[in-house]
């Protein structure tokens, strides 16, 4: 056995460590590929919610399925129903629970709009970060075939930018509106419409041209890989979207992947680099000058240290470029 695949051997082995079921089912299932009726699978599977990660952020909702405020879902970032529901839909719970349902149920009821997308409370229309967001999140609780998920899916068709890609505020020139891709990433292709097949691929193809991180101006924090992810653009989560969506073999993700391997410790494990809001330009200096409207950052593991969400991302992706 080669030094690599002695690093990716402990790597894995750390990831399957006990103290975190959510990571421990996920590369089960997604790395080992083990099936959801294998003992060890779900043995783990009912631990999520019982230690860790997921059962922390489970103790501090209100039984009303709310967090921080039942009258804002979306604020204060990163704090609130929102935020914490994005991170669940992470760690491998379903709406089997019920706690985890009645929170969607909230979510949907609030965040859907009459033009099929989602947005926060008091946005008449869908907003194209949040969207994105809910409608992943809700595939990965079980809510695929629910019609306000389904008319989400319509909606991306329908609001994407001449150019291929999305926009949350500008133009749709940017990378950093990658939350539609991301719920394509997740979404049955047997549910996806004529119309899907063909937004998908044009907006793989505007990420192919920019190779995940051509923009007018170097982007550092785009090269720092973080979590929660929240909103923000990242080469790791360009890099999870298309691989998923099949473009792994396309030379023009050479540059992001180069940097992935490279940022690989020699134990075979990854940094989590950052926590957000880790901005530079417009709305860093917005922050500075508005301390009382920043967010406040919230995250699962300690930043500059090897991190299990991280490593199992990267692990992940890693993965799919092999196949």
């Amino acid at each position: 056995m080669g030094l690599e695949q002695i690093c990716m051997k402990s790597a894995i082995d750390w990831l399957l460590e006990e103290d975190q079921p959510s990571i421990r089912y996920l590369a089960l299932t997604q790395l080992q590929e083990k099936p959801e009726d294998d003992p060890q699978v779900k043995t783990t599977k009912e631990q999520i919610t019982e230690r860790g990660w997921a059962a922390d952020i489970l103790a501090k909702q209100d039984p009303q399925g709310f967090w921080i405020s039942k009258e804002n879902l979306y604020k204060p970032k990163y704090l609130s129903t929102n935020w914490m529901l994005l991170i669940l839909s992470d760690l491998g719970v379903t709406k089997k629970d019920p706690r985890i349902s009645k929170a969607c149920e909230l979510w949907i009821k609030t965040f859907s709009k009459p033009d099929g997308g989602f947005a926060m409370e008091g946005s008449k229309v869908g907003h194209l970060c949040t969207a994105g967001n809910t409608a992943r999140a809700l595939v990965k609780f079980g809510y695929v075939d629910h019609p306000k998920v389904k008319r989400c899916f319509e909606w991306f068709v329908k609001t994407q930018a001449k150019l291929g890609g999305w926009s949350c505020f500008g133009s749709g020139r940017n990378l950093d509106s990658w939350e539609a891709m991301s719920a394509f990433a997740i979404y049955p292709r047997e549910k996806w419409t004529k119309g899907m097949e063909e937004a998908a691929e044009k907006a793989a193809e505007f990420y192919l041209e920019r190779e995940l991180h051509i923009q007018r101006d170097h982007y550092e924090p785009w090269y720092r890989f973080h979590y929660p992810v929240h909103y923000y653009y990242d080469l790791l989560v360009g890099l999870e979207f298309m691989t998923s969506l099949g473009y792994g073999q396309d030379r023009r993700l050479d540059h992001a992947i180069e940097v992935l391997k490279k940022k690989k410790r020699r134990d075979g494990r990854w940094i989590l680099d950052a926590i957000h809001p880790d901005v530079e330009g417009g709305m860093g200096e917005f922050y500075a000058k508005h301390p009382k409207q920043a967010p406040t950052p919230f995250a699962l593991e300690k930043s500059g240290a090897p991190s299990k969400m991280i490593t199992l991302r990267a692990m992940i992706v890693m993965k799919k470029l092999r196949e």
